[in-house]
């Protein structure tokens, strides 16, 4: 059995794919980007809470969002449709790849799972070649 995922495994799976920084899109929300620098483009964002995603029972505004890109719509609806994954959408995010997790759901998914979403989106923003060295191809 694989390790459930954890909060923290999310900056550590950033953190280690290369090229990649901490920094801040959307005015002020910690962002990671890739690659480092002006031309940092994000693939990992710590969502604000909004009024655009609510939890359904609640009515409350989620507060541990995470947003991960996507490659593409078609990787977005699989993880969304997979009734086995915390991964959801919402209105706010129609027509953009990616999808949205609370923190406090990533133990439903394995370690190995998240890092393999999280590379995927690494992949879709990072530079080419820098994901050719990586990925090899």
């Amino acid at each position: 059995m694989s390790t459930p995922a954890r909060p923290e495994d999310v900056d550590e799976i950033c953190g280690s794919l290369p090229e990649t920084e901490l920094g801040i899109s959307w005015g002020d929300r910690p962002t990671w980007k890739v690659p480092r620098g002006d031309k940092g483009r994000g693939f990992v964002l710590y969502r604000a809470p909004h009024k655009t995603a609510v939890d359904p029972e609640t009515g409350e505004m989620y507060d541990d969002l995470v947003v991960i890109t996507t490659p593409t719509e078609v990787e977005k609806h699989a993880l969304v449709e997979d009734g086995s994954t915390p991964f959801f959408t919402i209105d706010h995010f129609k027509g953009y790849s990616a999808v949205l997790v609370q923190l406090s759901r990533l133990g439903e998914i394995s370690r190995d799972e998240l890092e393999e979403i999280i590379t995927d989106a690494w992949a879709a923003r990072a530079p080419k070649k820098l994901v050719q060295e990586h990925l090899g191809g």
